[in-house]
């Protein structure tokens, strides 16, 4: 074998938490799956040293919430989706006031703290409509987190309420919105997303979003969903561009949540494209491609303080193997979950599966909030 000193230089940098350039990330993308695991482990390690009393090296969290889709409804029509319906289908639906609290009050019963509020881009509903919910909810549930909205719903909203993103996110967030998913973020290259989402936001819409929100003290997270018609390269430039907007958000002066800390992306998660029953042809990836993109993404993204496991696209047992390829949490049990479910995936855990998951890994599992905030 030859010895290559740039390689010994890029891992030492690696190592010792040094940023990545594009071209230095698809090298690492090439290395033995084992190898880069180990590397996104250290960068794990160091992006938790000053979490939770310097013990976030020893502790694994997870949440228990619930995905409340209000209305699967929409007009973008996305390939990759099989959850989406029109307003003439037979099992279309909008959520009633009723319908929510009873979700809520069966979330709050197993001990869930947030709803992870999302739906179909509806061309009907008024801004009055989701005002009028988010009021309610946080009326009748002033405990419970409403992390809610995807950017491209809100690039949705400001099209047809005809209204300043700015003042929409700021309506919303006196009604009650907590934080923002970063749902619909596949991949942040519009070439890219004019072949599998044509209609949906381009990637300068959903970056702005993120950055309106920021502004206004919401924290997000960040997302990506690879595996179908991208390069590798693509998604070196998702992980650069989410980066590069974590970096601008961070630096805003002034932008703190309600501890004071700096409001940007919380997490990132990553899954596969789940083909069954959509429309877009493509084939997608395995666990090793999973493996190897998540643990690329923990080294690119050196901003962004936790990196979630996909356990609900790719099983516990995948999902338990993640937590040593960068990621530091388990996300939700999942109470409820209607949309890669469509897709053909329907994975399930309850707490007890979480803390067995983490424990025999030898870590020690926590409920957290959604700003990474321990509760037990």
């Amino acid at each position: 074998m030859v010895y290559d000193a740039s390689l010994e230089l890029l891992l030492g940098k690696v190592w010792d938490g040094g940023r990545i350039t594009p071209a230095e990330a698809l090298r690492l993308y090439r290395l033995p799956l084992e190898e880069l695991g180990a590397l996104s482990d250290r960068r794990r390690q160091l992006a938790r040293e000053r979490a939770y009393n310097g013990r976030g090296n020893q502790i694994v969290t997870y949440i228990v919430d619930r995905n409340v889709n209000y209305t699967n409804v929409c007009n973008v029509y996305c390939k990759f989706c099989a959850f989406y319906r029109t307003e003439q289908d037979d099992d279309s639906y909008v959520i009633s006031h009723a319908e929510m609290d009873q979700k809520i009050e069966e979330t709050m019963a197993l001990g869930g703290t947030q709803i992870l509020m999302q739906g179909g881009h509806h061309p009907k509903l008024s801004k009055q409509w989701y005002l009028d919910l988010l009021s309610h909810i946080k009326s009748k549930f002033p405990q419970i987190n409403i992390h809610g909205f995807s950017p491209s719903e809100f690039i949705h909203f400001r099209d047809v309420f005809n209204e300043p993103l700015d003042q929409i996110i700021r309506e919303f967030k006196k009604a009650g919105l907590g934080s923002i998913p970063g749902g619909g973020g596949e991949i942040l290259v519009d070439r890219v997303r004019k072949r599998i989402s044509p209609l949906k936001a381009m990637s300068d819409d959903w970056l702005n979003v993120m950055d309106v929100a920021h502004e206004h003290g919401l924290n997000s997270s960040a997302t990506m969903m690879f595996g179908h018609v991208e390069t590798i390269e693509d998604r070196i430039e998702h992980l650069e561009r989410v980066r590069a907007q974590q970096d601008r958000s961070l630096q805003r002066a002034g932008a703190t949540d309600g501890e004071g800390a700096p409001v940007g992306f919380t997490a990132f998660i990553c899954w596969t494209f789940q083909a069954e029953h959509t429309k877009l042809k493509a084939p997608t990836v395995g666990a090793h491609e999973y493996l190897r993109t998540q643990a690329l993404s923990r080294i690119y993204l050196d901003n962004i303080p936790s990196v979630q496991s996909s356990w609900v696209t790719q099983g516990p047992d995948i999902g338990q193997i993640a937590l040593k390829y960068g990621a530091n949490d388990l996300g939700s049990i999942m109470i409820e979950e209607n949309v890669v479910s469509q897709a053909g995936t329907t994975f399930r855990m309850t707490v007890a599966d979480m803390g067995r998951l983490i424990s025999d890994l030898g870590y020690e599992p926590r409920q957290r909030d959604n700003w990474y905030r321990l509760l037990n």
